[in-house]
């Protein structure tokens, strides 16, 4: 464990009617305790998860490779200041991290491949492969495989989005090694009910404030792939 707790100061918010300043869940939850070497944030879009788990990695000091030329119609100027307003207690001291989402994968990639054109060594800490030349699928599991084995704190948004249900239990069983390997930390924004089925693993709900932790089974991810999978019993093609 590296992480500790994460406390929030909604007194100091600038704004409450922009977001994410605007969510009651950032004004009634008052910190995140981390117990476990993996845990999982799940909820609805649009719940705040994706924005806390950004903000974590902003007062950690993980550098995020994102391409910052992109412009959005609408710009809200409070979106990524919500690391301003938290602070992180540490078991023994800070520790070096990455955050991850497939967004900011595909920017990485390109940037890799550049690296590599003048340096070719360093595609020896990600399988001795381009990961541009792989399937999205293949390259992801083969940053996941190389990266994991160092070292640190570990922040994903999302890993399953362009991952197939084998792919994703691929990836849950390398969690579970490398957790128990004791040398990292795992904090995981996710919609997939494989992912949070990981044994030992701690799940935050955001879809009720305060945050609050839950069982696998309690998770409305669970809830509705039961029903829907029970509810289609019978009725499908054969």
């Amino acid at each position: 464990m590296h992480l500790k707790k994460v406390s929030l100061f909604p007194e100091k918010y600038p704004k409450t009617d922009r977001y994410p300043f605007n969510l009651e869940i950032f004004h009634q939850t008052e910190g995140v305790e981390f117990s476990t070497p993996t845990t999982f944030f799940t909820g609805e879009n649009g719940t705040g998860k994706s924005t806390l788990l950004r903000a974590i990695a902003h007062r950690c000091g993980i550098y995020i490779w994102q391409n910052c030329d992109r412009r959005r119609f609408e710009q809200n100027p409070y979106e990524e200041l919500l690391y301003r307003f938290i602070d992180l207690e540490w078991t023994s001291g800070v520790v070096q991290g990455s955050l991850f989402g497939s967004d900011i994968f595909s920017d990485f990639t390109r940037l890799l491949d550049e690296w590599a054109a003048a340096s070719p060594e360093v595609l020896t800490y990600f399988g001795g492969k381009s990961l541009i030349t792989q399937s999205h699928g293949q390259s992801l599991m083969s940053y996941f495989r190389s990266r994991f084995t160092i070292k640190g704190i570990y922040l994903l948004d999302e890993p399953e989005t362009a991952l197939s249900p084998k792919r994703q239990l691929e990836l849950l069983k390398i969690l579970q090694e490398t957790a128990q390997a004791g040398h990292a930390q795992f904090i995981i924004a996710t919609q997939s009910p494989i992912l949070i089925s990981c044994p030992g693993a701690t799940i935050y709900s955001f879809d009720s404030s305060p945050l609050r932790n839950v069982a696998y089974r309690e998770t409305d991810l669970y809830r509705v792939y039961r029903d829907f999978f029970a509810s289609s019993e019978g009725t499908g093609p054969r």
